[in-house]
């Protein structure tokens, strides 16, 4: 046997997978879900979500049937007040967040990593299309194989020792080899489609979330000009994030875009698309995997799915990560991750708080 793994089961074709290639390997599985919210509280359909009450009935179904004991553990405490609860708080700053990354880091590699440790798991296995290696350095985190897939991007705050106590089967693989081992096993996933980004966001109306959520109307407010000049009102500035274009509601011989947003005035600055483009930012709460050079050439992303740019970073005195692309990058967006790479290894990364 090679050891006891925990596996995080969302009842999608993934993880079903993954638990699948783990007892093929040898090991003594133990399947979870971790339950996040109720469906009827978030107003959600079962066809559009991830880790809710109708996907445990796809994830005890795939645990049946590889023959592995299942449990359900209730998150839904931690899940508020470590994702929606700063979700909603990023908006009310001008941010726009990424609440997949606030899982990862605090719901299945904190949380449900303690909880592995507890039931004297050795590992704890998701369905993330990643990849983790180890030489004489430590642990390194890579990205997975099938470059459409890959979510390196999303796992960049794990410390070397949740490196070392996690695994990434799927890292491998592409996602037609997935779904082609999960019809073969007859599971009953294996046409499912693929969740939402956003899992607790009805139909991706985040601002009516919002509003459900806090009990308080968006408060309309003005679009100006990059010289403060009154445009037309806005519907509340938690309505709008850096780069948008459609929905503004503003008639223009050329087309407006958000380029910046300010809170305290809730105005929304509108411009050209050549006003989106910058070349630095200042990231906070900064991860580091592998220690870089403030001369090395590396590339980074600044959202999801982006091909990486090359750039510099200079770490700052107050923990701070200042990053300068060679190359003007588009709607570089406070509250979203900027991530570095080193080839296919994440080196690190952290949330964008400034623009500059």
């Amino acid at each position: 046997m090679a050891g006891k793994a925990l596996i995080a089961m969302s009842g999608g074709v993934d993880s079903s997978v993954a638990a699948w290639l783990m007892k093929q390997a040898g090991w003594d599985c133990i399947g979870v879900t971790m339950k996040l919210y109720d469906n009827e509280d978030i107003g959600m359909e079962r066809e559009k979500t991830c880790c809710s009450l109708s996907d445990i009935e796809d994830a005890r179904s795939v645990a049946y049937k590889i023959g592995i004991p299942y449990y359900v553990f209730n998150f839904k405490e931690d899940f508020r007040e470590k994702v929606i609860d700063p979700f909603i708080r990023s908006y009310q700053c001008g941010m726009t967040p990424n609440p997949c990354i606030e899982c990862n880091r605090h719901l299945k590699f904190e949380h449900l990593y303690r909880r592995a440790e507890a039931l004297g798991c050795d590992v704890i296995v998701t369905g993330h299309y990643a990849r983790i290696t180890k030489d004489e350095e430590g642990y390194h985190l890579l990205k997975g194989l099938d470059g459409k897939k890959d979510q390196s991007y999303v796992l960049y705050s794990l410390t070397q020792d949740q490196l070392a106590h996690t695994c990434f089967p799927l890292g491998d693989y592409s996602k037609e080899e997935i779904r082609h081992i999960a019809q073969e096993q007859g599971f009953y996933n294996a046409a499912k489609r693929d969740s939402q980004d956003i899992c607790f966001i009805p139909d991706g109306d985040y601002r009516s979330f919002i509003e459900e959520t806090t009990g308080h109307k968006n408060v309309p407010g003005d679009f100006v000009d990059k010289e403060g000049n009154v445009i037309g009102p806005h519907k509340g500035y938690v309505c709008y994030t850096i780069g948008q274009r459609r929905g503004l509601g503003i008639s223009a011989p050329s087309p407006y875009y958000v380029i910046d947003i300010i809170p305290d005035q809730n105005k929304v600055v509108l411009g050209s698309n050549e006003d989106l483009f910058r070349t630095d930012l200042i990231a906070d709460d900064f991860n580091w995997i592998e220690d870089v050079e403030a001369d090395e050439l590396i590339k980074a992303r600044i959202r999801y799915h982006q091909a990486e740019k090359e750039a510099n970073v200079k770490k700052l005195e107050d923990g701070r990560v200042a990053v300068h692309f060679l190359e003007p990058q588009r709607a570089i967006t406070r509250g979203q991750a900027v991530v570095i790479y080193r080839g296919d290894h994440v080196a690190g990364g952290g949330t964008i708080v400034e623009r500059l």
